[in-house]
């Protein structure tokens, strides 16, 4: 039952992380999806100022566009501080200027179309939509996916390996009793219900004890996670998670993982002691 609770607790822990980062990448899709961003480069002879004030104007006739706002110079400057330093004067220096875009219905706007016009328009001006992020944060988490249910499926296939040689070791323990059994003509399938309703309720023990331990880090995770910490690993965690929490379908799937440990141990048992019996003939 140890090993099972603790293959069980290893298994929702792997579905817990596949949520979270499953859950951080949609949020973070969503928020690109919601903004874009329009860089306007300097120009030899072109106004920079009348250049910005044209675009926000071009940018706020599209439909499903929201708020748009220029960049103030402080904020330029913070942005480049780390590269050029604090003194910076942004009128000695060919800085581009950036327009964010905060788009308040998606579906009815044509990035396509808005990608044109301002760039045939405006002179030194370029659109990001941000979809190469997109994609590869799209990429990043079915790849966390697939590697959290290949850790998944290798954690249930210990744990079936485990019930085998226990099925064995039972009955090894009862192997008198088994081929007595056997050979005045009990049936293998009467042998081996009594080994399986006995590894389902070792499992089902077993499982119930793992997700409830699992069910358990999940929350002390989002207790420890959502603590203010701007150092450690705790800190990059939230840097790169932002609020770290298990949705409930983590819960849900603590409990799925429960119920298919069951399963599996007594369909395992099951098959060990067929397989077993039938050697016997």
């Amino acid at each position: 039952m140890l090993v099972v609770a603790i293959m069980s607790f290893l298994a929702c822990l792997t579905v817990g992380f596949v949520t979270v980062v499953n859950d951080a990448a949609t949020d973070w899709s969503n928020e690109l999806v919601r903004e874009i961003t329009i860089q306007i480069r300097p120009v030899d002879g072109i106004d920079m100022l009348q250049q910005i004030d044209r675009t926000v104007a071009l940018a706020q006739e599209f439909q499903g566009v929201g708020h748009v706002r220029a960049l103030s110079d402080q904020e330029t400057q913070e942005l480049l501080q780390p590269w050029l330093g604090g003194d910076l004067n942004l009128d000695d220096l060919p800085v581009p200027r950036l327009i964010l875009v905060k788009i308040a219905q998606p579906e009815l706007l044509d990035l396509t179309e808005m990608k044109a016009t301002i760039e045939d328009d405006i002179r030194g001006a370029s659109l990001d939509d941000h979809r190469l992020w997109t994609q590869q944060l799209s990429s990043m988490a079915n790849g966390a996916v697939v590697i959290g249910f290949g850790i998944l499926i290798l954690v249930l296939a210990s744990m079936i390996l485990s019930v085998v040689f226990a099925t064995r070791a039972a009955m090894s323990g009862n192997k008198e009793v088994v081929e007595v059994l056997h050979f005045v003509g009990a049936e293998d399938s009467f042998i081996a219900s009594q080994f399986q309703r006995h590894f389902l309720v070792l499992g089902l023990k077993g499982g119930l004890v793992g997700g409830a331990i699992g069910c358990l880090s999940f929350m002390l995770i989002e207790f420890l996670g959502n603590t203010p910490n701007e150092f450690g690993a705790a800190g990059q965690a939230q840097a790169l998670l932002g609020t770290i929490s298990v949705s409930w379908l983590g819960y849900v799937g603590a409990g799925l993982v429960v119920v298919l440990v069951a399963v599996l141990t007594a369909l395992t048992s099951r098959i060990a002691v067929h397989s077993h019996l039938a050697g016997m003939d």
